[in-house]
């Protein structure tokens, strides 16, 4: 995907003007593809963060800022990423209710954890009582929270073809740095997706071993298996199974 830098002089000239809030001195952006606009002022986790509570920020797109560097994906979501993410957002949000174990959020809530420069978008997460109450982590506006701060007790990501580096390298990095209990990695490539459940250890985060297709998540003390199916229309069927 390609970017071009762009002017407000550029923007006036074309008529649609310049933003409402642009950074002192400099409302040039960059664009990136036909509909993403990044102002060049958007240059730490701090810019960022105003960034993503502005009324500028994009609807559509996945945006990170990930240890000073500002991720941008504005690929479309393929079936099979989207169909793992309601399955998962299913079984672990009835899951943490009927067990009344915390709160857990599905995609497209803000994470943000300053001590370790990470502001990323989840596949989902978990946020446990004790978190809260003991200050782990911070919903600051309640039920207006836009972003949820400090480290949660999971985070689930979904890997696609567009974000093997992040999801396998860069994010497990940070997330450990964040001291986030269990990392939850599902790769969505081929037909058969795995599940991998890492335990946050001394120095990295380490696979549990599976047991027959099985799981063991320690945050929730349950066992886990991703079963795939193919349905009447040839599509593949996924089932988050716990035990």
């Amino acid at each position: 995907m390609k970017a071009r830098l762009e002017t407000s002089h550029a923007r006036r000239r074309r008529g649609d003007g310049s933003p409402d809030n642009p950074a002192p001195g400099n409302g040039a952006v960059y664009v990136i593809g036909d509909h993403v606009r990044v102002p060049l002022w958007v240059r730490d986790l701090a810019s960022f963060r105003r960034w993503a509570r502005s009324d500028d920020f994009p609807e559509h797109g996945w945006f990170s800022h990930l240890n000073g560097e500002l991720w941008v994906d504005v690929s479309m979501e393929t079936v099979a990423h989207n169909q793992l993410k309601t399955e998962f957002s299913r079984v672990l949000s009835n899951l943490v209710k009927a067990e009344r174990l915390g709160r857990y959020f599905s995609d497209r809530m803000l994470l943000t954890n300053a001590a370790v420069a990470l502001s990323t978008e989840p596949d989902g997460m978990f946020v446990s009582h004790e978190a809260l109450r003991g200050g782990r982590v911070a919903l600051r506006e309640g039920n207006d929270t836009l972003e949820v701060e400090g480290a949660p007790d999971m985070t689930l990501e979904i890997v696609s073809r567009y974000s093997v580096r992040k999801d396998t390298i860069v994010l497990p990095d940070l997330y450990w740095r964040a001291r986030v209990a269990e990392y939850w990695r599902v790769d969505s490539r081929g037909a058969a997706p795995s599940l991998e459940i890492f335990r946050r250890a001394a120095r990295k985060y380490v696979p549990a071993r599976p047991q027959r297709g099985w799981v063991k998540s320690a945050v929730f003390g349950r066992s886990f298996r991703l079963d795939c199916q193919a349905n009447a229309h040839g599509l593949a069927e996924y089932t988050l199974e716990v035990a």
